[in-house]
């Protein structure tokens, strides 16, 4: 059985372009987004989100790619479980593991697009249902963060810096309600990738800028950029199951 190439691959190539540069963040840190993990997991992790971002790339191998990032953030996801099992209360861990899983459902959607088996609805609702929960989760981290949240939005940006923390943290609840119940998905999604591309732009690369040393400026950079990628490719198969609807039959 032949598989056709998705119509559509620009979130693949940005999630790979986000992997490769977060596998070169790790070896040059010798860390993974601060979490202090044994050297020998740094760098299997490095070497394979390297390879993992660069296959991704390249349709022959695009499948082996998206296998090896799927489970390379996959370890760090269930890393996270731990901490949630032992506070529970404190949402910070959730918040991370979400991060993480959003990495993974990225990497899993690449694949499964990529195989005969799966057919464009199954992935369309498993694509949907995986970024909605994830969605659901930013939202209650900038919730319970608000402040924490407002105190990274650029002070030059008009009305205050509560305003965009309370506005997006909306943003992402509606977000997630479109993704979850298929009221307005596609164009949710693509105001979502927007939002995080914007985050990416507006926040952290210039907090990069001026302080290029900090490790957590690199990661948070690259890893909101990632996510952006997930989100974008839901865009894009979201996008290529409704054009299929609308080819005359």
């Amino acid at each position: 059985m032949i598989v056709s190439a998705p119509s559509s691959n620009l979130g693949r190539h940005v999630f790979g372009l986000a992997a490769f540069a977060f596998g070169l963040i790790t070896m040059a840190w010798h860390d993974y987004n601060g979490w202090h993990q044994p050297r020998y997991l740094v760098y299997a992790a490095a070497a394979a989100l390297i390879f993992g971002g660069a296959a991704i790339q390249f349709p022959r191998i695009a499948k082996m790619g998206a296998a090896v990032l799927g489970v390379v953030y996959l370890v760090f996801a269930l890393q996270c479980v731990p901490r949630v099992v032992a506070a529970p209360q404190i949402y910070n861990s959730w918040g991370n593991f979400f991060e993480q899983f959003s990495l993974v459902a990225g990497a899993v959607i690449i694949y499964a697009r990529l195989s005969p088996a799966w057919s464009g609805k199954t992935l369309n609702h498993i694509g949907r249902i995986l970024l909605g929960l994830c969605t659901a989760s930013f939202t209650l981290e900038q919730a319970f963060y608000l402040h924490p949240t407002a105190s990274l939005v650029p002070k030059w940006l008009p009305p205050s810096q509560m305003f965009w923390a309370v506005t997006t943290t909306v943003f992402f609840a509606l977000a997630a309600v479109a993704l979850l119940t298929n009221r307005m998905a596609l164009l949710a999604t693509r105001l979502l990738t927007m939002m995080l591309v914007l985050f990416g732009l507006l926040v952290w690369v210039p907090l990069l800028l001026s302080d290029p040393r900090n490790h957590s400026n690199w990661s948070e950079t690259v890893e909101t950029f990632a996510i952006a990628g997930t989100a974008w490719i839901i865009v894009d198969l979201l996008s290529e199951d409704r054009l299929k609807d609308l080819r005359p039959r």
